[in-house]
């Protein structure tokens, strides 16, 4: 199928990329010049695994291409992507402005039938206003208005796209569910579902499956927190209620809070959608609360062992990114821990397998950078772990005690057991879970 992807974002670059690896002739559309020119010259902007391997292959033969001639794509293809940003305004709701200018855009350049699809993550009733845009410059009879939302991990991205769980598609037009159907044929031949809803059932589902998992993050801190104070072991009761079957077990880590593109700006932009329906979501109300202050829990117990004084004190950061295995530090706890330290008098060493260059547009020099991990450790009072990277799960802990001026760690995300570093002799300090003091 011929297929234009709308935005170069990550959901518009890794779905192109996808779409071409199954057969498909992508075009992918930015006005972003310099990206686009990037793309062209075989290089990603973004850091995802495995993505690299199917932008290569897929360039190279030829599938996939890049342009910043919006009318040439459309006229080119068959069904059309719209995966552009709807940042979150002041008040938590989404920005429609991007997707809605482009529908009024691209009206006019309909030259045949085409299936227009909201990819990105957008309040219920937007593909009504995305029709309603078109409209204005094209006639009802070229074109159907789908919503197909991303259940997209980061880091996980290509994973999930190849092997989805499952395929929301929210259209109520038949012409338009069989050509989204035949699109999605090859991604779901192990038999995973393709649901087919009305459009503004599908724009909930994306809401309502990032605000759930968002309320369990939530959870799962709070009962940590609680943990503290009671004496108990967080890791004990994530296991005991993981394995209830109507549980389960993933989302149940305790750690310093959700970061990234996705929960943040989605359970806010739910909770306004509520308020603008007169309906009051307090859960959603009370998980946005919990995690704004889970964020810089990991500054309070470091406050706490220095008797509230950080002036003169350094510390090493391992972890910059919101999560492990990408680059973005949207909303991510690090940034919020290391500028409560900062204004707190304390100098910070930081080291990020993929999420350092973002970080030096954020913070410049105020901090320092590392090569590597130990190389963050010498004339520092204290080592922090705020992402989970595969690579400090295991670390060298001689290495660690000879690096640092004391032997004390804040582990933000509960990467080592707490009897293991006991015997090591660090003073040990994580979430949930009792205090190993040297």
């Amino acid at each position: 199928m011929k297929v234009s992807v709308i935005g170069t974002g990550y959901v518009g670059l890794v779905s192109g990329i996808c779409f071409a690896e199954t057969g498909n002739t992508v075009i992918c559309v930015d006005n972003n010049a310099g990206k686009v020119e990037m793309l062209k010259s075989g290089k990603i902007p973004i850091y995802e695994p495995g993505l690299d391997v199917l932008f290569d292959r897929n360039f190279k033969e030829g599938r996939l291409t890049f342009t910043t001639n919006l009318e040439d794509a459309i006229k080119e293809t068959d069904i059309v992507f719209l995966a552009l940003p709807t940042p979150p305004g002041e008040d938590g709701s989404a920005d429609l402005s991007y997707i809605l200018g482009v529908a009024k855009q691209i009206g006019p350049m309909l030259n045949k039938y085409k299936v227009i699809v909201d990819k990105s993550t957008v309040p219920v009733g937007t593909a009504e206003k995305v029709y309603a845009a078109l409209l204005q410059n094209a006639d009802a009879s070229l074109f159907d208005v789908v919503s197909n939302p991303e259940f997209l991990r980061e880091g996980k991205a290509v994973e999930d796209f190849m092997k989805p769980d499952r395929v929301v598609i929210g259209t109520s037009s038949d012409k338009a569910r069989q050509m989204m159907g035949k699109l999605y044929e090859p991604f779901v031949r192990q038999g995973n579902p393709v649901i087919y809803m009305d459009e503004r059932s599908a724009e909930m589902t994306k809401y309502a499956a990032n605000s759930y998992l968002a309320a369990r993050i939530t959870f799962m801190n709070e009962i940590a927190n609680l943990c503290e104070l009671v004496g108990a072991n967080v890791d004990n009761v994530r296991l005991g209620m993981g394995s209830d079957n109507r549980i389960g077990k993933r989302f149940l880590f305790p750690g310093v809070g959700y970061g990234g593109s996705c929960f943040p700006k989605d359970v806010q932009a739910l909770a306004k959608t509520a308020g603008e329906n007169k309906y009051e979501f307090q859960i959603l109300k009370s998980v946005m609360e919990v995690n704004e202050a889970q964020k810089t829990v990991l500054v309070t117990k470091i406050k706490a062992y220095y008797n509230n004084d950080l002036s003169g004190k350094h510390f090493a950061v391992w972890g910059l990114a919101f999560k492990p295995d990408t680059d973005d530090i949207r909303e991510a706890p690090a940034l919020y821990i290391i500028k409560e330290l900062l204004a707190a008098g304390a100098t910070i060493t930081a080291f990020d397998p993929e999420a350092m260059p973002n970080v030096k547009k954020e913070f410049g020099d105020t901090i320092s950078y590392a090569d590597n991990q130990y190389e963050a450790l010498p004339n520092s009072d204290a080592l922090l772990i705020i992402t989970e990277w595969s690579e400090f799960r295991n670390p060298d802990f001689d290495k660690i005690g000879s690096l640092l001026t004391d032997k004390v760690i804040f582990d933000g995300r509960n990467l080592y057991e707490p009897k293991d570093i006991k015997e090591l002799g660090f003073y040990y300090n994580s979430i949930g879970r009792t205090t190993i003091t040297k």
